[in-house]
């Protein structure tokens, strides 16, 4: 049997000669490309991996790795699986030690073996070529009843075309829907069933060749790809979805030999490995390629790592090395060194490379570990090292880059990347690359204390580096106060003021108390300016205006833009101020709040005018002129090139018009004496202001009061700085104040602010509005006014006539005022004799208290008063006898009626006017009525019925004189307001007020 399969082998290898020669003429196997070709070189090398020989645990299961009937192996959940020539498989666990055995083949040699993982399925494939290859799935976790091994869920033939050669290459999928199995002979037979419920297979060779089958691997996705490796060629195969049943596509022209083809279990890609280089093919065909020169032996995966064997490169390559790769290695092979290597291909570098004294026969990877056999037995475990470790070795090294791609590639958090990145800053920061250095730190910035890296910046020389590091700490919203305060500081030193609006304006979070802090301290106020605007801080603006910049007039402007709780508090701030430098903006600005007609200041609209010419140039100026920019001007002078395109600006007049169609705002109207204090030192606009209050209808009453007092007291003011026509100008306007009916002002404000002022015309006409004329024509007196006195007296005498009394004293008082009241002294007695104002008696007293006026002024009065004295007199006795004879007529005619009979001759009713018949009643008013005419009702008396109205008077009469006797204060009341004061005594008396009440 053997003699047969050397034979059926040394013809394949003659084959496989006249294969290379065939594909010779288009690329051999072996590299003859230079190293310029490739995409990518792995050139740096480390030692990653901790490397231990493994021990097993017993004996046996040491002498299983050196004894000639292994002929397999393969690993996973969680245990090592061999096969044996003698179709035995045999189960060991992570101590590597035997625990179980049975009987897979009877006869044949496992030569493949497969654990699908994640489930319980073990495949194995046995050889004899003598008869087909014969395939069996295995249930591991399934006993079988009779041998008490696993069971078998199925087994079949593997067809060749009745063609004895060699498996050399076996790939399933992860559900075994479907295997690939590749003959030594170039075909390729593909088995498509149900294996594990053993519901029949098909089996069909998909491809054949003239070149030996190297290697099979599936790829799945929306088509399932077969990859075909052969000694000359790489092809792919669809054999299920779109594009089934199409012939192998030529990927390319180069293939590889047995072992170097292997599938990438993160990305799906195919990875061959030839003697020159490494390669990727994907979807779209070939990938990069990474330089490695020499002989490859096997290649493997292990995570994202590739594992690689290589052998020492040879002058000549031994006829034998196909042969050997099926039959089995040589006693001499066993003292052949070979090289061992991890290469990562996304980084670019070899994580461990060894030489090893032996050549290797397998390798595996199980319980997170890669493990690699030689031909001596010998079992090695590789043991990746931990990120921390392979850091430190390349830091050790300097490689900083490197360990950045890497820490990335195996996604730690960021505060570790960040780490790295500081390491490497520092690195460069000690080698003077101060700029790359910096970057680093900028990478790096949310884990580092900002302290740790501005210490190293601060020399004048790297503030630039200084600067780029603090923008980027306000960027990640990491810069405190004194950040904030340092970049403003180097922008500062350095005069950069772009870059300082830069800054500003690009949105970056900084602490705005002290950027605007820093921009004031370093004469940035424009900046300070814009900054205060943009986050909203109004005050601070206005404050920055009027401060710092000494535009007033922009503040003003600022002000009136606002809404009345942002404008109010700042106008009152800085009313002073603003009315020293704006007095006429500031002052319109407060009669529009104070008079509830504030509006928001608008830029006045500019329309451009319509033209026929002017170009795209115009067109442009034209649309701008409508795009509203703060301050805008209320006129625009066009530039000489835009003559023929001037826009039209509309006038102040029309913009105030065009604000005033806007209704103001609504707030709460503050009280107008909370402005007064602004307009000290500012009279001027101070009666600006409160005339325009007054002139609001809707003032509150109490205000109107403030506003007219206080607008009085300025008047005067003025007026006593002022001497001739302004001092009366000034004067007349005080006067309008108060003169009038319905005066605001308090009485006692105006006597008072007047008399301070010397204000005479004041006090006057709130004297005469209160009634008070005696204390006018007083003032008059006390200041020997005699023409105002007079003024006063013909006046105020008709309605007060106790000024001619008053005017008799004042006239008498003295020569000088007697001479200056002329012939005003007889108007005076006449008038005081017509209405009896004062007793000859108390105006003889009066004349005679300062021996001043004669005889002869007063000889007329006397004499007309003495004879008017003795015509009442005579008058009075007449009434008097005329009285007295009254009364004794009445006594005399009720003692007749009380004594003597009546007669009564009447013979007509006086009520109906009928003749009088019985019954008849007579009164002795002389009064004759039928009884019938009395309408008397029962015994009740009966009075005289046109008698009774006079009666009823009488009584009347009397009874409201008996009442008012005990009406003192009555009788007081009109004493006191009488002129006859005897007249009313008598009058009284008559009325029984003095009788004395009788005793009961």
């Amino acid at each position: 049997m053997f003699h047969t399969l050397v034979l059926i082998l040394d013809g394949l290898e003659k084959s496989c000669e006249v294969g290379s020669r065939v594909t010779s003429s288009h690329q051999p196997c072996q590299a003859i490309r230079t190293t310029s070709q490739y995409e990518h070189y792995l050139t740096t090398a480390f030692n990653f991996f901790d490397v231990s020989e493994v021990k097993p645990a017993d004996s046996e299961s040491a002498s299983l790795f050196n004894s000639p009937e292994f002929s397999s192996i393969c690993s996973g959940s969680d245990n090592v699986f061999l096969g044996s020539t003698q179709g035995q498989i045999r189960i060991l666990s992570s101590a590597f030690k035997v625990v179980r055995t049975f009987h897979a083949h009877h006869p044949g040699s496992i030569t493949h073996i497969k654990q699908i993982e994640g489930t319980s399925l073990l495949i194995t494939l046995s050889e004899d070529l003598s008869n087909d290859p014969v395939l069996k799935v295995w249930a591991l976790d399934k006993p079988d009843k009779k041998t008490g091994g696993p069971k078998c869920l199925s087994s079949l033939n593997v067809s060749n075309g009745r063609k004895q050669f060699p498996v050399s290459a076996l790939a399933t999928l992860g559900n075994l829907s479907q295997l690939a199995v590749g003959f030594a002979n170039g075909s390729v037979t593909v088995i498509r069933g149900d294996l594990i419920n053993d519901r029949g297979a098909k089996q069909r060779t998909v491809f054949e060749s003239d070149e030996p089958i190297t290697g099979v691997e599936f790829r799945e996705g929306p088509t399932t790809t077969l990859y075909l490796a052969t000694t000359g060629r790489i092809l792919t195969l669809t054999i299920s979805g779109r594009g089934q049943g199409q012939p192998a596509k030529n990927l390319e022209d180069t293939g590889c030999g047995l072992g170097c083809m292997t599938s990438d279990s993160e990305s799906g890609d195919i990875v061959v490995a030839r003697d020159d280089a490494i390669y990727y093919y994907g979807l779209n065909g070939r990938g990069p390629s990474y330089a490695y020169e020499g002989p490859k032996q096997l290649v493997s995966t292990f995570g994202d790592l590739v594992a690689l064997v290589t052998q020492p490169r040879t002058d000549a390559a031994s006829k034998t090395s196909i042969l050997r790769k099926f039959v089995g290695a040589g006693a001499d092979d066993r003292y052949r060194s070979s090289t061992f290597a991890f290469l990562d291909t996304d980084l670019k570098y070899v994580a461990h490379t060894e030489m090893l004294t032996s050549q290797v026969r397998t390798v595996f990877v199980e319980w997170g570990d890669f493990f690699l056999m030689t031909l001596d037995g010998k079992l090695f475990r590789y043991h990746e090292k931990s990120l921390n470790q392979k850091l430190e070795i390349l830091y050790q090294r300097d490689l900083y880059v490197l360990a950045i791609n890497l820490a990335q590639k195996v996604g730690v958090d960021t505060a570790q990347r960040n780490v790295i990145l500081r390491r490497y800053g520092d690195y460069l920061h000690k080698k003077g690359d101060y700029d790359t250095a910096m970057q680093q730190y900028l990478k790096a910035i949310d884990n580092t204390e900002p302290s740790q890296v501005i210490r190293k910046f601060l020399d004048s020389q790297r503030i630039n580096n200084l600067i780029e590091y603090l923008e980027e700490l306000h960027e990640h919203d990491k810069a405190t106060v004194d950040h904030t305060t340092l970049l403003l500081n180097c922008y500062a030193k350095l005069k950069d003021t772009d870059k300082l609006e830069t800054f500003i304006k690009s949105g970056t979070n900084f602490d705005l108390e002290t950027a605007i802090a820093m921009c004031r301290q370093g004469g940035y106020h424009d900046q300070a300016v814009f900054l205060s605007k943009k986050h909203g801080e109004h005050d601070r603006v206005v404050d920055i205006l009027i401060e710092d910049s000494k535009k007033f007039d922009e503040a003003v402007d600022y002000i009136h833009r606002h809404e009345p709780d942002v404008a109010y508090p700042n106008l009152m701030r800085y009313a002073r101020v603003l009315l020293e430098h704006c007095p006429e903006e500031t002052t319109q600005l407060f009669i529009e709040y104070y008079t509830g007609q504030y509006r928001l200041k608008k830029d006045a609209p500019v329309a451009p005018t319509q033209t026929t010419s002017g170009g795209a140039a115009s067109a442009v100026q034209n649309l701008a002129s409508f795009i509203p920019l703060p301050y805008r001007q209320t006129t625009v002078t066009p530039s000489p090139a835009t003559q023929d395109n001037q826009p039209l600006s509309l006038s102040s007049e029309e913009a105030a018009a065009a604000a005033k169609a806007d209704p103001p705002r609504e707030y709460k109207v503050p009280k107008p004496r909370t402005a007064f204090s602004s307009f000290v030192d500012h009279p001027d606009q101070f009666i600006v202001f409160l005339e325009a209050c007054l002139d609001e209808t809707s003032m509150d009453e109490s205000d109107k009061v403030d506003l007219h007092t206080t607008l009085f007291e300025i008047y005067l003011d003025i007026a006593g700085s002022k001497t001739g026509p302004e001092k009366q100008k000034w004067e007349a306007k005080a006067k309008t104040l108060i003169d009038g009916q319905d005066i605001s002002m308090d009485a006692s404000n105006v006597l008072l602010l007047s008399h301070l002022s010397g204000f005479r015309d004041g006090t006057v006409l709130v004297r005469e509005q209160q009634g008070l004329r005696f204390d006018i024509f007083r003032s008059y007196t006390s200041v020997g006014d005699t023409a105002s006195v007079i003024k006063a007296l013909r006046k105020y005498g008709p309605e007060e006539p106790q000024l001619y009394p008053a005017a008799l004293a004042y006239f008498t008082s003295s020569p000088k005022v007697l001479q200056e009241a002329g012939r005003e002294l007889d108007m005076v007695l006449k008038k005081i004799d017509e209405d009896g104002l004062m007793a000859p008696l108390q105006v003889i007293q009066t004349l005679s208290t300062n021996a001043v006026a004669t005889m002869g002024m007063v000889k007329r009065y006397l004499g007309e008063t003495i004879e008017r004295e003795r015509k009442e007199i005579s008058n009075n006795r007449r009434l008097i006898e005329s009285y007295r004879g009254e009364t004794d007529a009445k006594r005399k005619e009720m003692d007749e009626l009380g004594t003597k009979s009546a007669v009564f001759q009447t013979r007509r009713c006086s009520a109906c006017g009928g003749s009088l018949d019985l019954p008849t009643v007579h009164f002795l008013c002389k009064h004759s009525f039928h009884q019938r005419c009395l309408n008397q009702v029962g015994d009740e008396a009966v009075e005289c019925p046109q008698c009774a109205p006079t009666n009823n008077n009488i009584r009347a009469f009397r009874k409201a004189q008996e009442d008012s006797a005990d009406r003192h204060d009555m009788f007081q009341d009109t004493l006191q307001r009488s002129r006859d004061k005897f007249g009313t005594i008598s009058e009284f008396f008559g009325r029984g007020v003095m009788t004395a009440p009788a005793l009961e």
